[in-house]
């Protein structure tokens, strides 16, 4: 990754951090997937090149995302403080 690359990627991700913020109120609260369902959705070994910035924001967002739990969720019943 060249620095103008790396500059892309940077705002992509700042850009993925404010879309994940302020699309929390159409997110579960707590996950809704078993334990281990992530193994079988990541490859045996790591690849022998790097991948595209943007494929793995696809794959934050289908294959991480589903497993977590999003304290920062406005509702009283989280009981967590909110940064944003």
């Amino acid at each position: 990754m060249d620095a103008e690359q790396f500059r892309r990627a940077g705002h992509s991700a700042v850009d993925e951090i404010v879309d994940y913020m302020t699309s929390l109120e159409s997110r579960r609260v707590v996950s809704n997937v078993s334990p281990g369902y992530l193994r079988p959705l990541l490859p045996s070994k790591p690849p022998d090149e790097g991948e595209d910035w943007e494929d793995i924001q696809k794959d934050i967002e289908t294959k991480i995302m589903p497993g977590l739990t999003h304290w920062y969720f406005h509702y009283p019943c989280t009981d967590f403080p909110r940064v944003v």
